[in-house]
């Protein structure tokens, strides 16, 4: 396909601008969330850790658009952003209110799950600066267009934190097929955002308005709104069809890729990946048992492998493998995002042992 090879040739500023809320994590660390004493601090958001992934493992030039309050929590989550090597001219700041709060930075409290007992995320992010960003408030013709972008990557958790993001995610799409920027959409379900949104059939109707312009298209389809058992089902049958409705819904869609994952205890899950591209299914390398330390970012891990292997590869099976492999090394460590390098990758992709490098 068109979209797979190398960007680094191409005048390109970014290889990828995500959109998407960037939230402080507070990790208890082996304890719980109602009995912790002191928490570790990390930054983290769907949308973000694809771009976070994309720089740190892959070494691609990556930036995200976000909102955050011009105050000391805003710069601390401005700090941890640096320090994962993801642009941050795009953030848009918004005053600090001090006491009269209507707008703040969202904080997102998760715990790890360990054995039968399952991990918890408590996300406290009512009024952020990112959910009332809203159309007109970014210049998308001067990121698409002057500097010039690759690929373009939000998700479902932005749409749905509010009527104004959801608006502001079809203006991006809209403005990325102008400037012919290739767009990738993750459904990221979250029965806890969805379940809040007042006129659902609107909400989905925009959903569906977004996927319009979408060229990759990550998660089994906007129709586990509507059949959450069926999306739980592990009947690779059942993933297949989801696929194929996408892209006979969509046909703008070029590539449809899901992973796929048994949960059998808290640390330890099946977990592979499935895809559709040009009619044909393909299956990623299957981990039977693999062992979690923190499952959060993992679906996000897979995204920027996903991504970056559509961009430098002409064989989706490898793309999709880099997907399925960076996101279970993401969820081998703590926080959201990933902590590994490409050689990581392709050490486990060349079936190297995990023994210690002396």
């Amino acid at each position: 396909m068109s979209m797979m090879r190398d960007v680094r040739q191409e005048n390109y500023a970014f290889d990828c601008v995500s959109l998407g809320e960037v939230m402080l994590r507070f990790d208890p660390g082996d304890a719980r969330i109602r009995t912790a004493r002191e928490f570790r601090v990390y930054e983290g958001g769907g949308e973000y850790n694809v771009t976070r992934g994309l720089r740190k493992c892959f070494q691609q030039r990556t930036a995200v658009v976000t909102s955050l309050v011009d105050n000391e929590v805003g710069h601390l989550i401005e700090d941890l952003m640096m320090q994962g090597g993801v642009d941050t001219s795009f953030i848009v700041w918004v005053p600090d209110e001090g006491f009269e709060k209507h707008v703040r930075n969202g904080l997102n409290f998760v715990e790890r799950g360990f054995g039968i007992r399952r991990g918890t995320s408590v996300s406290d992010r009512g009024n952020s600066a990112a959910s009332q960003l809203k159309p007109g408030d970014i210049d998308w013709d001067s990121i698409f267009g002057k500097l010039k972008t690759r690929w373009f990557h939000t998700s479902g958790i932005f749409t749905s934190l509010s009527e104004t993001t959801g608006a502001l995610v079809l203006e991006a799409v809209q403005a990325a097929k102008r400037h012919d920027v290739i767009v990738s959409f993750d459904v990221n379900y979250r029965p806890s955002l969805w379940n809040r949104v007042g006129d659902r059939q609107h909400f989905l109707k925009l959903q569906e308005q977004i996927v319009s312009y979408v060229d990759v298209f990550i998660g089994l389809g906007l129709a586990i709104e509507k059949d959450q058992k069926v999306f739980q089902s592990l009947d690779e049958d059942v993933y297949r069809k989801r696929m194929s409705d996408v892209v006979e819904q969509y046909p703008n869609v070029k590539v449809v890729s899901t992973t796929v994952r048994k949960v059998l205890t808290s640390n330890q899950h099946e977990w592979s990946a499935m895809g559709l591209v040009n009619g044909q299914f393909y299956e990623s390398m299957k981990f039977t048992k693999l062992p979690i330390f923190d499952r959060v970012g993992g679906g996000d891990g897979f995204a920027s492998g996903l991504i970056y292997g559509l961009q430098t590869s002409d064989d989706f099976h490898v793309a999709l493998n880099y997907g399925v492999i960076h996101g279970a090394l993401t969820m081998s460590t703590p926080g959201d995002n990933s902590m590994v390098s490409f050689r990581d990758v392709l050490a486990i992709l060349q079936g190297e042992a995990a023994t210690i490098i002396r």
